[in-house]
């Protein structure tokens, strides 16, 4: 063990703003439904980027960059992922159900699945809707959902911060649809 080493930024390996704009996206789209943090959308910009996120869709009263509390998340995440503004959830949503996307609600419904048992499947598109902090996902934008999934918790609170969740589900789906095991 004594050995490992931090490694510095450069020996990421990381890809350019351009190389990520001409890079392979995971087939996967984030809609945030009247997210009203900014540390928050500048966290998903942060995560979507993390993970080759295609599209983040900013609507009702998300803050859309160029923003300071969105680029103190963000660290010029807002460079590197496509976003889109919609004033109406439901109209982003339907907009994506059109071009064949499978709408996956983050959210506490009677008919939601765990996480972990939700089925991805290789081929298909899907976008992924994270709600309000304090109210959730809109209920309009619920019924034009395919499938409703919540993280399991064993703790007093019912709820993560959105960011936390949002990186959470991401990690899942992109474990699942690059089918890596862990």
């Amino acid at each position: 063990m004594g050995s490992m080493k931090k490694l510095k930024l450069e020996e990421l390996g990381r890809i350019s703003v351009d190389q990520f704009k001409e890079a392979e996206k995971l087939p996967v789209s984030i809609l945030l439904d009247n997210v009203r943090s900014l540390h928050n959308v500048g966290s998903a910009f942060r995560t979507a980027d993390a993970f080759r996120i295609e599209k983040i869709y900013l609507t009702g009263i998300t803050g859309t960059p160029p923003h300071r509390e969105i680029h103190k998340t963000a660290l010029g995440s807002t460079d590197s992922v496509v976003w889109e503004y919609f004033e109406k959830p439901e109209e982003a949503a339907m907009k994506l159900k059109d071009q064949g996307y499978q709408i996956v609600i983050i959210e506490q419904t009677s008919e939601s699945i765990p996480l972990q048992k939700i089925n991805l499947e290789k081929g298909k598109k899907y976008c992924l809707v994270f709600g309000n902090e304090v109210h959730g996902v809109s209920e309009s934008v619920i019924n034009l959902g395919d499938v409703a999934i919540e993280i399991p918790q064993t703790g007093t609170k019912h709820s993560l911060n959105i960011s936390v969740c949002l990186g959470i589900v991401v990690w899942e789906v992109f474990c699942k649809l690059n089918q890596f095991s862990r």
